[in-house]
C-alpha cells in the first residue's frame, strides 16, 4: 500500500511541474518575448519618437492587464483573493509606485541614451543590470552568493559586453548618453528587486498593470513637451506598438514578474543576459545584420556563464526549496510551518 502511494505521488509530481520549474519556464519565455522589443521599437520609431513609443506601450498594456484583472476577479470572486485589500500597507503601495518609476526610468533613460551615444555603448552599459542586482540584494537583502555563481555572472556579462565591442565608441561627445545607459541599468536592477519584494503579496499582472499606470502618467507630459506626435498614423505603426505592449510588456514583463516569486532577482538578472543574444539573432534573421565569428564566440560565453551560474550552490538552493519564496531561501531563513 505504501509503495503504491509513493508511486502515485511520484506520478503526480511528474505530471505537475514544481513551482520553481514553472518559474524557470516563465523567465525563459519572458526573455524570448523581451528580445523582440528592439524590433518593435525600431518599427515604431519610423513614425514616433522614443517617448511616444513608450507612452503607447504603457497605455495599451495597462488596458489589456486591467481587462485581464477584471476578468480574473469576476471568475474567482473577491472573497477568494489570496490577500485581502486591507492587508496592503502604505509601504506596499509606495513600493509599487517606486517599481513603476524605476521601470519608467529604465526605459526612458535607455531610449534617450540611444539618441546620444552608439547602440553598442548603450547596450554594454545597460547590460550591467545583473551586476547591480547582485550587489543590491547582497547589500539590502543580505543574500549570499557562492564563488561559482559569481564566476558564471562575470562570464555571462563579459560575453554580453563582447557582443557590442566591435562597435564601441570612445568619445567625450557620448558621455551624456553613456551616463544615461549606465543609470538605466541601475533603474532596471532597482525595479527587479522591488518586484521581488512585491511578489510576496501581489500577483504578477497587478504589479505590471500598476507599473504601466505609473509609467503612463509620467510619460504623457514628457511626450507633449518633447515630441510632435503622440499616436501612430499607419496600420504598421499601430501593429508595432501593439506588439510592443502585448508581447514585450504584458507577456515578457508579466512572466518575468511571475518568475520573481520563486527565483531571486540576482538569478533572474543573470538569465536576462540572454536577451541581447536573442535580440542579435532576431536582427540577423529579420534585418540581415552581420554576425561575425567573434559574435558566435560571445554567444557561447554568455550561455556558458549562465549555465555555470545556474549550476551553482546558490541556484541549487533556490531550486530545491519549492515551498519557500526566493528571498527567504536565498537569505537562508526558514518560514514558519503552517
Amino acid at each position: 500500500m505504501i509503495q503504491k502511494t509513493q508511486q502515485l505521488q511520484l506520478s503526480q509530481s511528474q505530471i505537475n511541474p514544481s513551482p520553481t520549474m514553472m518559474a524557470l519556464f516563465a523567465i525563459f519565455t519572458a526573455i524570448v518575448a523581451l528580445s523582440l522589443a528592439a524590433i518593435f521599437i525600431r518599427l515604431s520609431e519610423r513614425e514616433l519618437g522614443p517617448f511616444a513609443t513608450i507612452f503607447n506601450r504603457f497605455w495599451i498594456a495597462f488596458l489589456v492587464l486591467w481587462l485581464l484583472n477584471q476578468s480574473k476577479a469576476r471568475s474567482q470572486g473577491h472573497e477568494k483573493l489570496s490577500v485581502p485589500q486591507s492587508a496592503y500597507t502604505i509601504r506596499d503601495w509606495l513600493m509599487l509606485i517606486a517599481a513603476g518609476v524605476m521601470f519608467w526610468g529604465c526605459l526612458a533613460l535607455w531610449a534617450w541614451s540611444l539618441t546620444q551615444t552608439g547602440v553598442a555603448n548603450s547596450t554594454i552599459l545597460h547590460n550591467l543590470t545583473p551586476l547591480f542586482t547582485t550587489l543590491g540584494v547582497w547589500l539590502i537583502f543580505g543574500q549570499r552568493f557562492d564563488n561559482q555563481f559569481l564566476i558564471g555572472l562575470m562570464m555571462a556579462m563579459v560575453g554580453a559586453t563582447a557582443l557590442g565591442f566591435d562597435d564601441l565608441q570612445v568619445a567625450t561627445d557620448n558621455f551624456a548618453g553613456d551616463i544615461a545607459a549606465f543609470l538605466s541599468a541601475l533603474f532596471s536592477a532597482a525595479n527587479l528587486m522591488l518586484i521581488e519584494k512585491l511578489r510576496a503579496k501581489w500577483d504578477a499582472t497587478t504589479i505590471i498593470m500598476w507599473c504601466c499606470l505609473v509609467g503612463l502618467v509620467v510619460t504623457f507630459p514628457v511626450v507633449l513637451l518633447t515630441e510632435d506626435r503622440l499616436f501612430p498614423i499607419s496600420g504598421s505603426g499601430w501593429l508595432s506598438v501593439i506588439g510592443l505592449a502585448i508581447v514585450c510588456q504584458v507577456v515578457g514583463q508579466g512572466l518575468q514578474a511571475y518568475s520573481l516569486k520563486r527565483l531571486s532577482s540576482g538569478l533572474v538578472g543573470v538569465f536576462l543576459l540572454l536577451d541581447p543574444v536573442l535580440a542579435a539573432m532576431v536582427a540577423w534573421v529579420l534585418f540581415s545584420e552581420h554576425l561575425s565569428l567573434f559574435n558566435g564566440f560571445a554567444f557561447a560565453v554568455v550561455l556558458l556563464g549562465i549555465y555555470v551560474a545556474k549550476s551553482s550552490q546558490y541556484a541549487s538552493d533556490l531550486m530545491a526549496n519549492d515551498s519557500q519564496p526566493a528571498l527567504c531561501v536565498a537569505a537562508g531563513k526558514q518560514l514558519p510551518h503552517k
